[in-house]
């Protein structure tokens, strides 16, 4: 039986942990490059032109020959120390981030898209707390609707309960928010009087800009409404 000397874990806790960075990177730029970069940026300057990445990126592509991204080019001046920071430049907005300060005080819902194999489109529903970040219900649908937010977030209030200002966002694809009788519903809802069970209606259908106002239930009525004027 052959034993091997075990050196490595010897040589760890003398040199300490082995760094992982690879020990080539075929799309970084050449050492000439890099340094071209920092030139031309001494070198502008130096004239009172401007010298931002864009700039040095179109020097390089058009009297060197060189393709570089400005992104690329920012983050070598960074590298030299030729960069001076400007916290002044942040936008204020940035500073601000909001946060419910308790749990189940405020949830948030949006999905994502997901492509499945075969070219298939899924939609991925996400019900998540404002303060802890957990995620009170994740579901796959076909395609998120109307009848779909509505149905997910009862079945998250049935295992978590109500939120307490029950303050989601329902614009944008959720669709406008209704409000009635002092606090918001969702389509397809209705308040019900006190010691009455709530029902499901269908949504009003829209507006018909060409006649105004609603659109009349009656088919009847409908079809005997003069056409429109061609445009």
């Amino acid at each position: 039986m052959r034993c091997w000397p075990v050196t490595a874990p010897r040589e760890r806790r003398r040199n300490g942990p082995r760094s992982r960075r690879p020990k080539t990177s075929p799309n970084a730029i050449s050492d000439a490059a890099a340094e071209l970069i920092v030139r031309l940026r001494k070198e502008l300057s130096g004239r009172g032109r401007d010298a931002g990445p864009h700039t040095i990126a179109w020097h390089l592509r058009h009297h060197h020959r060189i393709t570089v991204s400005a992104a690329t080019a920012g983050r070598y001046l960074t590298r030299a120390g030729l960069v001076v920071p400007e916290p002044k430049k942040r936008p204020k907005s940035s500073y601000i981030r909001f946060q419910a300060e308790q749990p189940n005080e405020c949830w948030q819902a949006d999905f994502t898209h997901y492509p499945l194999a075969g070219s298939t489109d899924t939609e991925i529903l996400t019900w998540l707390d404002d303060h802890s970040r957990y995620a009170l219900r994740v579901s796959a649908h076909r395609t998120v609707t109307g009848p779909v937010v509505p149905a997910a977030f009862r079945a998250a209030c049935a295992r978590y309960g109500v939120p307490a200002p029950d303050a989601d966002r329902r614009d944008g694809v959720h669709h406008p928010v209704l409000r009635r009788q002092g606090r918001p519903q969702r389509p397809g809802e209705r308040t019900a009087p006190p010691g009455r069970q709530a029902e499901e209606r269908e949504g009003q259908p829209p507006a018909d800009p060409g006649q105004g106002g609603k659109v009349p239930a009656n088919a009847e009525e409908v079809a005997g409404r003069p056409a429109p004027p061609a445009r």
